[in-house]
């Protein structure tokens, strides 16, 4: 029996990202593909373009390969082009990881649909909660941030290019994107989810500041 386009994706996905950053290894990209499903479940759009994109989202991130924002949408497309995906939804594809990041929205977007809604909700599902603080502290190991220091305050309302040079502590991090992802959801299932999300992410930093600061 042959094997469907999502899971000769799956094969490719985890081979490539058998040695990548935790917080952006094939266990993220799983966990962003079953989000996808859900929210199709609720939300009606082109399911092979939904879980393609989640799929191959972080295929090349551009935090990994010097900035380059190009990088992740020609890999996705060379991959979809090798296996027969019709142009159409290699295109489609191409144009959501291009322009679902966070990073992305601070710039022009120059291109939108549900399916791109879908797949960016279920991304940023996985920033926030217990699993987006695991993997906001573990990135800033990795990048060996410190944890919190209070003398340096959270820059708000960043541009693209300051969020992309932005060294800051993982605490900041917190304010300067995670805590606003609760609004930024496009679906009811997202919308939905995000909210005990958000909130966990609340009493977390309300309880580190308090122990930051010797009151418990």
């Amino acid at each position: 029996m042959s094997l469907s386009n999502v899971e000769k994706t799956i094969l490719f996905v985890k081979d490539t990202l058998k040695n990548a950053e935790a917080g952006h290894d094939w266990f993220h990209v799983e966990r962003v593909w079953k989000n996808a499903q859900l929210i199709l479940k609720e939300e009606p759009a082109n399911q092979e373009v939904v879980e393609l994109a989640a799929l191959l989202h972080d295929i090349a991130d551009s935090k990994f390969h010097d900035g380059n924002e190009e990088i992740g949408p020609l890999r996705a497309e060379a991959f979809l082009a090798s296996i027969a995906v019709e142009q159409n939804i290699v295109a489609h594809v191409k144009n959501i990881i291009k322009y679902m990041s966070f990073k992305a929205s601070l710039g022009s977007v120059d291109f939108h649909s549900k399916e791109m809604e879908i797949v960016q909700d279920a991304d940023r599902l996985d920033a926030i909660g217990a699993i987006g603080i695991a993997r906001a502290f573990h990135y800033g190991g990795f990048k060996n941030r410190e944890i919190y220091n209070p003398a340096i305050k959270p820059i708000l309302g960043q541009t693209k290019e300051e969020y992309k040079n932005n060294q800051g502590p993982t605490i900041n991090h917190f304010y300067e994107k995670l805590l606003l992802l609760k609004d930024k959801m496009n679906t009811r299932t997202a919308k939905r989810l995000a909210e005990s999300r958000h909130h966990f992410m609340e009493r977390y930093l309300s309880q580190f500041l308090d122990e930051w600061n010797g009151l418990k």
